[in-house]
């Protein structure tokens, strides 16, 4: 087997990542002064949604370009997604986004299952817990997936999850499971432009919204669990469809 510097870069015909990556220019804000921070949130967001594709050349200077910025702080963070192990440096190759492991794909997906069925238990624990705002994700989901919108469809997932944090009386807890689930996210942009799969999400997530508006936490927990894994299962067929994103 290649070394995972040598594995095949070919950009599939289906990849949802073309052209150069698309990364949005960032300005100093008041709340945080740090450039190198923001330049640092928006490639682990650009990594997180493919706009980066694994396994992806990285140049100081491009990157500074494109997010019209010193070649500093972009050194500050990528030095900082080094050691999240998020980016690697490869002698005699350069900078490369890190690609996609399986097993790290596995421990995300245990994690966010046992703590989202926490968070469910809790929403059932709770008096008539409402579920308005999981409707109305619900069909932002639906028009996203008429539309074929892959971003806007993956923002209302994340919205949605998160959602039931809230209503659980724990969001913070949302942002532990975002915050260990890169390499799951990569894996779930890669199966979004299949309209079936993206119709059987939504079709899941309805039957939690159910689940939590009966207070059934029994229902709650096989369903989470059954979706939770969804992404993983995938994993063999779109390795095979994309080798060049994945390393072992």
């Amino acid at each position: 087997m290649n070394p995972p510097h040598q594995a095949p870069t070919r950009t599939p015909e289906r990849s949802p990542v073309r052209g150069g990556p698309r990364l949005s220019p960032v300005a100093r804000d008041r709340a945080r002064t740090r450039t190198s921070d923001l330049v640092h949130d928006e490639l682990v967001s650009a990594i997180r949604e493919l706009r980066l594709a694994p396994g992806a050349a990285l140049s100081e200077t491009d990157l500074a370009g494109r997010l019209h910025v010193s070649r500093t702080p972009v050194r500050e963070a990528l030095t900082r997604l080094v050691d999240a192990g998020l980016v690697h440096v490869v002698p005699q190759v350069g900078t490369r986004v890190g690609r996609i492991r399986l097993h790290d794909v596995e421990e995300a997906r245990f994690v966010r299952e046992n703590l989202e069925v926490a968070a469910f238990e809790a929403a059932c624990s709770r008096p008539a817990p409402d579920v308005t705002v999981l409707r109305e994700l619900l069909e932002r989901q639906e028009h996203s997936r008429r539309t074929e919108n892959h971003d806007a469809f993956f923002a209302a997932d994340e919205a949605f999850h998160g959602e039931i944090f809230a209503i659980s009386g724990h969001p913070g807890a949302w942002q532990v499971v975002r915050r260990t689930k890169l390499q799951l996210d990569r894996l779930r942009r890669l199966s979004l432009p299949d309209s079936a799969a993206m119709r059987e999400l939504i079709d899941e997530h309805r039957l939690i919204v159910d689940a939590l508006e009966n207070s059934d936490p029994a229902a709650g927990r096989a369903l989470i669990a059954r979706h939770a894994g969804r992404a993983l299962a995938c994993g063999p067929a779109l390795r095979a469809e994309y080798p060049g994103y994945f390393t072992d």
